[in-house]
């Protein structure tokens, strides 16, 4: 009789080991998808950038104006013709520089975006260098903008604690030009900084996956 309840109580030891514990999930996990992809929004954004790029470009190269000032002479020597031009400018050439390098990659950026569009779950690699180039991009574009942005402000209100006179009173059309020109790159410049967010944000989401 000893002998059978020692049995049964062996038996017993051994189902509450075997046995699940109350409340826990004996279920498979639930498998997690791939990250998402947002490299439609990104090539969107890129076509949005090259579309301004290329316009601020168009309007900064055709900024081009003569006018004809009184000299007070007679004769052939009344009027004289006075040019206006981006390229006097450092400021304006250096923004003529950034829009184009903005434009040459934003083109490389538009044909890595299309390859990528397809995959589910793009390497962090290229979202993490795709966030450093962007980033650069944003340096440089912005920087230039400010610069012509500085030089176009001068331009229009003058400064006359330095004796620098306005020049849009006489060249309405050149200042239009440049500040449509900077305007559009400054958008340009936000665009970037959009796709640097956009990026950030892609390559924080596989930190769940």
């Amino acid at each position: 009789m000893a002998s059978t309840d020692v049995e049964l109580n062996t038996t017993a030891t051994e189902s509450s080991k075997t046995a699940p514990e109350a409340g826990y999930n004996t279920s498979a996990r639930t498998p997690v998808g791939p990250p998402p992809n947002y490299f439609r929004i990104d090539f969107l954004l890129r076509l949005l950038l090259l579309a301004s790029a290329v316009s601020a470009l168009v309007v900064l190269v055709t900024s081009k104006q003569t006018k004809l000032f009184a000299t007070g002479l007679t004769g052939p020597f009344a009027f004289v013709e006075r040019d206006a031009k981006f390229n006097y400018s450092p400021a304006f050439i250096y923004l003529l520089v950034a829009l184009a390098v903005t434009c040459l990659y934003s083109i490389i950026t538009i044909l890595s975006s299309c390859a990528l569009m397809s995959k589910p779950a793009p390497a962090a690699k290229i979202l993490f260098t795709l966030i450093l180039t962007d980033t650069l991009m944003v340096g440089i574009l912005s920087s230039a903008t400010g610069t012509a942005g500085a030089i176009a402000y001068v331009g229009l209100k003058g400064n006359s604690h330095t004796n620098w006179n306005k020049i849009c009173n006489n060249y309405g059309k050149f200042c239009r030009h440049i500040g449509s020109s900077t305007g559009v790159s400054l958008f340009a410049s936000i665009i970037l900084v959009v796709l640097v967010l956009v990026s950030a944000h892609s390559l924080s989401k596989r930190s769940y996956h």
